[in-house]
């Protein structure tokens, strides 16, 4: 049973950092998989933040392309997402996604077929 659990989470002012994790049981990150971080906020829809897919190849949404960096410690099954020069408009519930299948460009970010996601971690950045 897969099971994905975040943190992390936490307020932080415009332009600082916060680190989010993903520990993820049962999961082989070395296999075709592809990881992912999804945000929604309040009165939004879902919205693909970052994927990682086998350890190697990354996808970021264009809003917080060169802000944030995906990456997995393999050792501890954990999925990462630093969260620099954050702004308000990051604020929202982030979740940790996994797909058993290597991440397809253009689609990943929609969600839709992903089994498994966390509970979610709150993120909220003040001006």
């Amino acid at each position: 049973q897969v099971q994905l659990m975040e943190s992390g989470g936490g307020s932080a002012q415009a332009g600082g950092s916060l680190r989010l994790s993903c520990a993820a049981s049962s999961v082989d990150l070395n296999s075709r998989r592809c990881m992912s971080w999804f945000r929604q906020a309040p009165g939004k829809g879902r919205e693909g933040v970052a994927a990682i897919s086998r350890g190697i190849t990354t996808y970021y949404h264009s809003s917080v392309k060169g802000r944030f960096t995906v990456s997995q410690d393999n050792a501890r099954s954990t999925v990462y997402l630093e969260m620099n020069s954050l702004k308000p408009e990051d604020t929202a519930m982030y979740y940790c996604a996994a797909d058993p299948a290597d991440c397809l460009p253009g689609s990943w970010s929609s969600g839709v077929g992903f089994p498994y996601w966390g509970q979610g971690t709150q993120v909220t950045v003040s001006s």
